[in-house]
């Protein structure tokens, strides 16, 4: 291939402003051969401008090298005599669009670059643009005109490659704008449209009235400002509500005291209930969130939200009131405990048919913490009085020894603090705190409550043993009064057990069902009131 190079004799600028004249050339060598000496041209002692560096760069041409200075005439500035469209010009080589710093002046007043006219290097450069948005937009504007043809083609091609998927670019400032605006619009469609087709439906009892969950009853008023007396067992009947349609896994009463006479039931019915059991001993609301049945439920500490899992794997953060689920997720296994943080209120714990415990954020809907064990069920979860460390009880028993029955975590760091603190061959269904000492007490499948302590290492005592009522394979669960002095448990034969905390007597024994009672609550402020529930879905009431 070779590189044509043409010296004009004149320097007459007026004559190279015509870019298509057709002046006689004076020679024409091949590349690389040696130039004779009587056509060699030098260059003028002015250099060329950067123009022509520039525009040599991308066609191919070699400079001349440098000579003796010839006796002939030279031309002061080279010039290009074939046309420019056919120039192999590299876009990048281009001067701005205005050409400002590369043009100069002539005779003829018109601005040149490289001796070529700039009107006419104008659509060498316009075609050789990278298409983008903007310059889509641009030759739209100018379709009409001199270069309207070749604009519109342009378009055209840039529309083509839309259309095969090749899409303009666009600024990662615009792109990070547009994302946090859909993704905003899809978070606010997405959490509208969750509340309406999730939202609990009030399928049995009535709604909720009005201020229900804020009225004081005229019950506990009396006692309010009043110490806590203490512990009486409990004597008659005063309320018996069957409305549930299944077993009622465990009553709760709220723990805001001026609200404490409302009473929290989970049952296997696929729903869970709150109760007036002080005054009416109606139902106030029903919450049907739940396609399984409900195993677990738990107050929030302002008493305004319920916390619920069950066999259907969903969790659910509800609001007392309105009925209106706050936080909604799917878990990976089937729910058999939940509990909140009682420093954290808005993280809380869940554990069932799976060897993981999950900590949830309710703020973020997400996992902060799984806390795994080599066991195959968590049955029961204790938070300690810190919040630090929490319990948890399995279905782990080994031949010899039960092996990770009770284990202790460090919350924070989801670390084992300890996994060798009850070495009996029996699991532990329910765990409860005791409220003025540093202790624990566990319901054990051997048909007796063992004490611990709730400090490392979590040492059993002994020395103390309240066993006397059945457990046989049933969730019963255990609580301590509030004044510590009386254990409480149900019993599968029915009956209600009450224990003497300090020298592990049964103080009283009754019947309080004919199914296993599976549930017995203290009232928080009430010294001489109680709650049950059993089996077959009856919830009562004593005082």
């Amino acid at each position: 291939m070779t590189s044509l190079v043409a010296y004009d004799d004149s320097d007459s600028e007026i004559e190279t402003d015509n870019f298509n004249s057709s002046s006689q050339e004076k020679t024409i060598r091949p590349l690389g051969q040696p130039l004779p000496s009587d056509i060699i041209a030098t260059k003028s002692e002015n250099d060329p401008g950067p123009g022509w560096d520039t525009l040599n760069a991308g066609s191919g041409v070699v400079p001349e090298p440098q000579a003796e200075r010839s006796t002939q005439k030279s031309c002061p500035r080279p010039r290009c005599r074939w046309p420019v469209t056919e120039l192999q010009v590299k876009p990048r080589t281009f001067p701005p669009s205005d050409f400002s710093t590369y043009s100069s002046s002539t005779s003829s007043g018109k601005r040149e670059f490289a001796g070529v006219s700039v009107s006419k290097m104008r659509p060498l450069y316009d075609a050789f643009r990278v298409p983008n948005s903007s310059s889509c937009a641009l030759m739209s504007l100018e379709a009409t005109g001199q270069h309207g043809s070749l604009s519109q083609k342009r378009r055209q091609e840039n529309l083509d490659f839309v259309e095969g998927g090749i899409k303009p670019y666009i600024p990662k400032r615009l792109r990070q704008t547009q994302t946090l605006t859909v993704g905003t619009n899809e978070r606010g469609e997405s959490e509208l449209q969750r509340q309406r087709t999730d939202g609990p439906s009030l399928l049995e009892g009535s709604p909720m009235r009005e201020g229900t969950a804020t009225v004081v009853s005229n019950f506990i008023k009396p006692y309010l400002e009043a110490k806590y007396k203490s512990t009486e067992i409990p004597k008659r009947l005063i309320f018996q509500m069957s409305e549930h349609g299944g077993p009622v896994n465990s009553v709760q009463w709220c723990p805001v005291l001026q609200h404490s006479h409302m009473l929290l039931s989970a049952s296997m019915d696929k729903t869970f209930k709150v109760w007036d059991a002080l005054d009416t001993g109606r139902c106030l609301n029903t919450y049907s969130s739940h396609s399984s049945a409900v195993r677990a439920v738990q107050w929030s500490t302002c008493g305004r939200q319920i916390l619920s899992g069950g066999f259907d794997s969903e969790l659910h953060v509800t609001d007392v009131e309105t009925g209106m689920q706050l936080f909604s997720c799917k878990n990976e296994f089937r729910i058999s405990t939940v509990k909140f943080n009682p420093n954290e209120p808005h993280i809380f714990l869940c554990g069932g048919f799976s060897p993981e415990i999950k900590a949830w954020d309710t703020r973020s809907c997400k996992v902060i913490k799984v806390y795994k064990a080599s066991v195959q069920q968590t049955l029961d979860i204790l938070f300690l009085r810190d919040g630090n460390e929490f319990l948890s009880s399995t279905d782990s028993v080994s031949r010899d020894s039960a092996d990770r029955t009770i284990i202790a975590w460090d919350f924070h760091s989801a670390a084992k603090v300890s996994n060798q603190i009850f070495h009996e061959r029996f699991t532990c269904p329910s765990l409860a705190l005791h409220p003025k000492e540093s202790v624990f007490v566990a319901q054990t499948n051997g048909n007796y409550m063992a004490l611990f302590s709730a400090l490392r290492p979590y040492r059993i005592n002994k020395k103390k043993r309240y066993e006397g009522h059945k457990v046989e394979g049933y969730a019963v669960a255990c609580e301590c009064s509030p004044d510590g002095a009386v254990l409480v448990t149900g019993s599968a034969d029915g009956n209600v057990f009450f224990y003497n905390y300090h020298n592990s007597r049964i103080i009283c024994t009754f019947s309080a069902h004919s199914h296993a009672c599976v549930g017995a609550t203290f009232h928080p402020v009430l010294p001489s009131v109680l709650a049950t529930c059993d089996w077959s879905g009856k919830i009562k009431v004593w005082q």
